[in-house]
């Protein structure tokens, strides 16, 4: 017997179980605080496993971890999650199941919902419960999962979604990746549905294609690069009406398969040079005809949000971040840390919310914080139960360099190296308009109906930290 339930932080719930074959039960739950709350059961997923995941989530606090792991099991339940602009969704199943499966299934819930809302977040989904409701009993019919296709829920789904005005909602997620200081970039894609017009029934003919990074890099206590990896897609979201042809042309010297070369460069993103990743794949809409000849990309856009083309690469690439970390005793229970980061790339590039966290021995009791002259936008604190250092910048402009002391008292003498008791040093980080691997939209044509029609192109690069780690 097979129970899963599909929940939305605390918003929505949805079981599906199974008896010789699987099948669908449609109930909803919704347990905000001073809500109310319904529950229709089957017997072997607990009724109060949505309380139990939550305090679980909460609270967790094993091996030192402050968040919980995408699957963990409690009393014989296997609890999936995936957070998504702030919200968690949640599958629970008692049987042993592909976990990539379940993950893969609530990212692409996610995706679909966040296409029909425009925003995702709790105002949305409260607003929208009849409609997120009824896209869940398409996308999972009978128990099974019939599709996660934007395009194809379309003629099945016919509520009209209850737009949430993203002037007044605070900036999360991917909703955050295209801000430069307080200015968003404009007919950003995130805010808007698929299905709903513009007012007066319009229809804003537009098309977004973003380049999104996430960079793994691991530095030596030295300052060398140990490991280097960019793990990048290419997202689609398509607001035009006919479904035209488009034609997207990346860089002409792009090379897919590991030749040898190193394409480390410091002349920054917008440099020259080959580009090498070690392979790719493409949505199943994209033709690749004339790929190997110019290296352009040739699809119809289905309604929605899409990935054109999932791509790794480990060649060498020039760090966005460098970091200098010094640690030395300064009396006998006392020591002294010094954080110094300083950013590789140009100077019309602005990093944002950038988090700068580093581990001090256990034994550290209080620390105190001396900034840089001037510094405005940061902040600084000592995580006492994990005895961790953290250090935030609002921003940080493209050859700048900051730097952090940081005083250590411990609660008795240290009688090992400090540099193997702290560390490693860890940076998380947004940067817009910046990519590492130098791929580049050289051009993004749509078919013309007629000769007055024009959309809108918006293309748009952002890196992220997935992991950047300095050893000390």
């Amino acid at each position: 017997m097979l129970s899963i339930q599909l929940m939305i932080t605390s918003h929505i719930l949805y079981q599906i179980g199974n008896q010789n074959q699987i099948q669908w039960l449609r109930t909803h739950s919704i347990s905000f605080p001073h809500a109310f709350s319904t529950d229709a059961d089957r017997g072997d997923v607990q009724k109060g496993s949505a309380e139990i995941f939550f305090r679980k989530v909460k609270f967790w606090k094993e091996d030192g971890e402050t968040e919980a792991p995408p699957v963990f099991n409690v009393d014989g339940v296997n609890y999936f999650h995936v957070k998504v602009v702030g919200l968690l969704f949640v599958a629970t199943t008692r049987a042993n199941i592909s976990p990539s499966l379940v993950l893969e299934l609530l990212q692409r819930i996610a995706r679909v919902t966040k296409d029909y809302l425009g925003i995702l977040n709790e105002d949305s989904i409260r607003k929208n419960f009849v409609l997120v409701y009824e896209l869940l009993d398409e996308v999972i019919d009978f128990g099974y999962v019939q599709t996660t296709s934007t395009e194809v829920l379309k003629s099945s789904v016919f509520n009209e979604p209850i737009m949430v005005d993203s002037a007044h909602m605070p900036p999360l997620g991917p909703a955050a990746l295209f801000m430069q200081g307080n200015k968003r970039m404009p007919g950003t894609a995130v805010t808007k549905s698929v299905v709903a017009n513009e007012p007066g029934g319009r229809k804003r003919e537009e098309i977004f294609v973003d380049i999104i990074e996430k960079i793994s890099v691991t530095f030596s206590s030295s300052g060398y690069i140990l490991t280097s990896e960019i793990d990048g897609t290419i997202q689609m979201k398509s607001y035009l009406s006919g479904n035209p042809e488009i034609r997207l042309a990346l860089n002409e010297d792009l090379n897919i398969g590991r030749g040898g070369r190193s394409v480390y460069d410091y002349g920054g993103s917008s440099g020259s040079g080959v580009v090498i990743l070690d392979d790719c794949n493409f949505h199943e809409s994209v033709h690749l005809d004339s790929f190997d000849v110019d290296r352009t990309l040739t699809l119809v856009p289905p309604d929605g949000e899409f990935p054109v083309m999932n791509y790794r690469m480990t060649q060498e690439f020039k760090p966005p971040f460098r970091i200098n970390t010094l640690i030395e005793e300064a009396g006998s229970l006392k020591a002294e840390v010094i954080l110094k980061i300083r950013a590789e790339f140009p100077q019309n590039i602005t990093a944002n919310t950038v988090v700068v966290q580093m581990p001090v021995p256990a034994y550290t009791s209080r620390v105190s914080f001396e900034m840089e002259a001037g510094a405005v936008g940061q902040v600084s604190d000592f995580k006492e139960p994990n005895k961790k250092l953290e250090w935030g910048l609002k921003k940080i402009v493209g050859g700048s360099e900051h730097t952090l002391r940081a005083k250590l008292t411990f609660s008795h003498e240290s009688h090992g190296n400090l540099t193997k008791e702290a560390g490693p040093v860890s940076m998380t980080f947004t940067i817009p308009m910046y990519n590492c691997s130098r791929l580049q939209v050289k051009y993004l044509q749509i078919a013309k109906k007629s000769k007055t029609y024009n959309p809108y192109r918006w293309v748009r690069y952002v890196t992220q930290a997935n992991s950047y780690v300095a050893r000390i």
